[in-house]
């Protein structure tokens, strides 16, 4: 493995090898598995879970890493093609990331969506432009529509607490006062698919996943033995649900348009998960969400701090999962 830009980078086999090396190095650590590797970090956008996770993975496995925030210590990045350099940008990442590339044995880099051009942001423009100035081992930390490390985190944490692989998963459109990316809820519902799980994604209207993003997790599906479809009908879709993974994202029927966006959620703070959610859910059901997550905004203090909540699991496998990327990355076993 030499880059992970998507899990659609990764077969389902593939998938299940590197959840596997996670459990191994998890539970027989090897803190001596990559010592005189670095891992260089860049974080165009912010990170809590991301950063120190990669960080303490690469200790635990006797590497080192760096961390570039540009602006924080760093000059400023110029991310744009053409632009004319006359503001608070002192650099370009065109000199900038291959620079950092040489100083280390394997690079990530987080670049969110521009928010502006959904087929600009469906296509990766911009985080594919600077992934082609990388020569070196390269991990996707999420880009506008992809959030591969998330998504195997998110697989194992359903392993780990016997979820059925063809269970119910629900991913459901949750509220929050401004527009947010598509990385997560596009990841999550592919991985699912490719989990072989039944899904189905409840979001209100406007805010249908794009869809290029409901055609891939279809194919992941077909190739699973699982389901993909959408509604807006809350009964309907929590029925007998084994996970609700409550994400927020933008309007998709206005995407880029702040005002029209303000106008359809305007109306929709009832789209907070409360315990309510779960009355025709299956007993066990569970509650997912990647963090950070608005409390009593997008999920409400009842059900976060109730035995359902599986969310702080999902965060601790971020290092379980990464560890495994690391491993496979730079030393090739």
């Amino acid at each position: 493995m030499k880059r992970l830009l998507d899990l659609a980078d990764l077969g389902r086999e593939e998938v299940l090898a590197l959840l596997e090396l996670a459990r191994r190095l998890e539970t027989r650590p090897e803190p001596h598995a990559l010592a005189g590797k670095i891992l260089g970090l860049l974080f165009l956008n912010p990170s809590l879970r991301t950063l120190a996770s990669f960080q303490a993975g690469m200790a635990r496995l006797g590497g080192n890493s760096f961390v570039i925030t540009p602006g924080q210590g760093t000059w400023q990045l110029e991310t744009r093609l053409g632009a004319v350099m006359s503001g608070a940008a002192a650099e370009h990442v065109r000199e900038g990331i291959p620079v950092l590339a040489s100083y280390c044995d394997a690079l990530g880099l987080r670049a969110f969506a521009d928010g502006k051009d959904l087929a600009a942001d469906l296509a990766e423009t911009s985080f594919n432009a600077m992934a082609s100035l990388v020569d070196k081992p390269l991990i996707n930390l999420e880009s506008a529509t992809s959030h591969p490390c998330q998504a195997l985190a998110d697989w194992k944490t359903m392993d780990d607490l016997g979820v059925p692989r063809g269970g119910r998963f629900v991913l459901s459109w949750a509220y929050h006062p401004r527009a947010l990316p598509l990385a997560v809820p596009a990841t999550a519902v592919h991985m699912a698919a490719l989990r072989g799980m039944e899904v189905i994604v409840l979001r209100p209207e406007g805010f249908a996943l794009p869809p290029p993003v409901m055609e891939k997790a279809r194919r992941a599906a077909a190739l699973s033995g699982g389901s993909v479809r959408e509604t807006a009908e809350r009964d309907d879709a929590l029925s007998g649900a084994h996970i609700v993974y409550a994400k927020e994202w933008g309007a998709t029927s206005c995407y880029g348009d702040a005002a029209a966006d303000g106008r359809l959620r305007g109306e929709l703070g009832h789209w907070c998960v409360r315990n309510d959610w779960f009355a025709r859910a299956a007993e066990d059901c569970r509650l997912m969400h990647c963090l950070p997550v608005r409390r009593n905004v997008a999920v409400a203090d009842e059900v976060l701090d109730s035995p359902r909540s599986i969310v702080q699991r999902e965060a601790y496998n971020r290092l379980t999962v990464q560890m495994a990327v690391l491993y496979r990355m730079l030393k090739g076993i």
